[in-house]
């Protein structure tokens, strides 16, 4: 897997860099502005582009307005945007409009080697991956009108897994079930949200998606 790193904080791309490598995926460029980021995508197409959310000039959005951007010109490229803060309208602007192959994380995060390269395997294969942290706090909000209202306790516990970009042996692991169980319960929800089977969209994603708009 080829990578591209894009954090403004030296040490901390460096200690990114370094987890990356430990795994055995290259790093094809390292860089700390969104100007370097989007040059060197265009020169050095990545898999995946791993952004941090506050970059210079302002450190407010820059990171994430150039992640929307690598998605709307380089489709084939992946992104994982780190933030050091829980912001799930942040999540929620970069998903809504292409989810596939889109993760968003809290920085502390990736610095478990394991984690990080499961995520950036699950956004190259075109999933999607949300920081628990944020699934967690989304699922606490009061809903006036809640479109997973069809869903049992356990298949909405199953979609939030799901959300987490826990594979369905992990989160049999999880709930100490088997994956035959999990399976049936995401085909439920599958069958519920009214995601039929159709080869253009992926019924994982477009499921994340249905849960973190609720």
């Amino acid at each position: 897997m080829r990578v591209i790193v894009a954090e403004d904080t030296m040490l901390t791309r460096a200690g990114i860099v370094a987890v990356l490598l430990d795994a055995g995926i290259e790093v094809v460029a390292q860089v700390g502005d969104p100007d370097a980021l989007l040059r060197e995508v265009s020169l050095h197409p990545p898999d995946v582009a791993v952004i941090d959310i506050r970059m210079p000039p302002t450190h407010t959005d820059e990171g994430l307005e150039a992640a929307e951007r690598i998605r709307r010109e380089f489709p084939e490229v992946g992104v994982l945007v780190l933030s050091q803060y829980v912001e799930p309208t942040y999540a929620m602007r970069l998903l809504q409009e292409s989810p596939e192959g889109v993760g968003y994380l809290l920085k502390d995060r990736v610095f478990d080697g394991a984690l990080l390269v499961d995520a950036l395997r699950r956004i190259d294969d075109g999933e999607t991956v949300v920081d628990p942290t944020i699934v967690a706090r989304l699922l606490g909000r009061r809903r006036r009108e809640d479109p997973l209202a069809v869903l049992s306790a356990r298949e909405r516990e199953v979609l939030g897994l799901v959300a987490e970009g826990l594979s369905n042996r992990a989160i049999s692991e999880r709930l100490f079930v088997t994956e035959r169980t999990v399976e049936a319960h995401i085909t439920a929800v599958f069958g519920k949200l009214g995601l039929g089977a159709d080869p253009t969209t992926h019924r994982r994603v477009q499921a994340v998606l249905a849960y973190l708009r609720t």
